[in-house]
């Protein structure tokens, strides 16, 4: 039923038709209605959901590397994963992740392009991978006076200059994400720096999807401390991914929300390990279940069951059971 209020607006329903008030003015606008989404529409909605997902874990992660990004970072960055799935030669649309996408797409991928790594550091790189799965980066010499463009506010105040390559892998179906390791290259204002290689010792686990970023850190001396304040802001926070590589075994995708347990080898390494935020394998299930390759979900009542009853009844059936707030 529709009213009259104070201001003489007409709000709420009539039929099928709804009355809302906006500032002075009075809007009618038809009642929203259900429409049933074509298989298309559902793929493709799941696909740049997924996009969005993961775009989102990358951000999260390579968050200490550039320090601040601009506002159009989360839009251009789930395009650039949107497009590596669209160029994936691998699964098809709902069925594939990142560790089927081509990589390609994220390479040169900036985190503000108010200041473009390639535009500010104006040096050859080079990525290489060995053949045990170690990384190289050949980079050529560098003079800071010349191969580097930096804003007149940050050049008069800066003291040194630091290149971070920061090293992360990743695996979407297992749901972690791993700081591998960092090498930091310092110097003065108007310094050089002969060309060099730069090489990370880490083997990479053979389920880890490789991210290699550079970033570009000036600092500023201080007197009275002793030490050094970071200039990098907003308007000048150059980092860019310059290489990816694919994971060797994957793994494959989970049946169900992922508990990741650590082995061993990773529980000494723990604290460099991140659990994701991440949504895309739920939304791959969901859009198994759709065409019926998966059970639909259950409406079995878990409620009013303490968790070892529940444990129990899992020991009878011999069926594993996780306790997990996500669907």
């Amino acid at each position: 039923m529709a009213k009259v209020d104070k201001k003489g607006i007409v709000r709420g329903t009539a039929g099928s038709v709804v009355y809302r008030g906006y500032r002075e003015m009075n809007i009618i606008q038809g009642k929203p209605r259900k429409f049933e989404q074509t298989s298309a529409s559902i793929q493709a909605s799941t696909e740049f959901g997924l996009s969005s997902t993961t775009a989102a874990v990358i951000r999260q992660a390579f968050e200490p590397a550039y320090v601040h990004r601009d506002g159009e970072a989360v839009s251009r960055s789930t395009q650039l994963v949107y497009r590596g799935l669209r160029n994936s030669l691998r699964g098809s649309v709902g069925q594939r992740d990142l560790h089927d996408a081509d990589l390609e797409s994220l390479i040169g991928m900036d985190f503000n392009m108010k200041s473009r790594l390639s535009e500010v550091l104006q040096v050859s790189q080079r990525v290489e991978r060995d053949e045990e799965g170690r990384l190289s980066v050949f980079m050529g010499a560098l003079n800071a006076k010349t191969d580097l463009k930096v804003p007149l506010s940050i050049s008069k105040a800066v003291s040194k200059y630091r290149l971070r390559f920061t090293l992360i892998g990743f695996n979407f179906r297992r749901e972690y994400y791993e700081y591998l390791e960092v090498k930091d290259v310092e110097f003065r204002w108007q310094g050089k720096l002969e060309a060099r290689e730069i090489r990370f010792e880490t083997l990479p686990e053979a389920d880890q999807l490789l991210m290699l970023s550079v970033s570009l850190l000036a600092y500023s001396e201080t007197r009275m401390e002793e030490g050094y304040v970071l200039l990098n802001s907003k308007e000048f926070s150059p980092c860019s991914i310059i290489a990816a590589f694919h994971a060797e075994e994957p793994g494959e995708y989970p049946a169900g929300p992922v508990n990741m347990n650590l082995d061993a080898a990773q529980q000494v390494r723990g604290a460099s390990i991140n659990n994701m935020c991440y949504e895309g394998n739920r939304l791959l299930r969901d859009q198994e279940r759709r065409k019926g390759r998966l059970p639909a979900k259950t409406s079995a009542q878990t409620k009013g069951y303490k968790k070892e009853e529940l444990n129990t009844q899992a020991a009878i059936l011999k069926k594993r059971v996780s306790f997990s707030s996500r669907s």
